[in-house]
């Protein structure tokens, strides 16, 4: 399992973070797959002459899948992009005091948006059965789009997390 190395150990922020990348990882085949798809539409295509719909359809979607839920990950394993141009060189105290103030007023409201908006999304594609404009394209879009909401939700818990980790070290000093 890849630990954090550079978060210091916060026993439920480790446990959380640990079932996030579980599932992370178990997302991470949607590539194996992706690439296999890949293959095949290649072949078809150049080798055939023949490409099919449902092939390129099920491309975005598993990219879709794979990034979005990679978000999670990404969060859990403090991998994501960051500007470190000054926050490198500041104290423990002062990253944790950054942490807490980002995610509250920029990363949990930007979750919440598009949380929220997502369901109506989701529900509207499900109620009107919304399917591929292609004949031969995939049905239930519906299906993917739930992605949204469901990895909103996962790295909602993942920033929680790394909220809670950040909280804890902030006051373990003045306990």
């Amino acid at each position: 399992m890849n630990e954090p190395s550079s978060l210091p150990r916060v026993p439920l922020a480790d446990s959380i973070d640990r079932m996030i990348q579980k599932i992370g990882h178990l997302i991470a085949w949607s590539y194996v797959l992706l690439v296999l798809v890949i293959i095949t539409q290649v072949v078809l295509r150049k080798g055939f002459s023949s490409g099919l719909v449902i092939f390129e359809e099920l491309q975005w979607h598993l990219y879709a899948v794979g990034v979005m839920f990679g978000l999670s990950y990404a969060q859990t394993t403090n991998s994501h992009i960051r500007v470190d141009l000054f926050y490198s060189h500041f104290r423990a105290k002062t990253k944790n005091i950054i942490e807490i103030l980002s995610i509250l007023l920029m990363v949990l409201p930007f979750i919440a948006v598009i949380f929220i908006h997502s369901l109506d999304f989701v529900a509207e594609s499900y109620r009107i059965n919304e399917h591929s404009e292609s004949p031969s394209g995939l049905p239930y879009r519906w299906l993917i789009k739930s992605v949204i909401p469901l990895s909103m939700g996962l790295l909602a818990l993942a920033v929680l997390s790394r909220l809670y980790r950040d909280t804890v070290l902030l006051f373990k000093g003045d306990l």
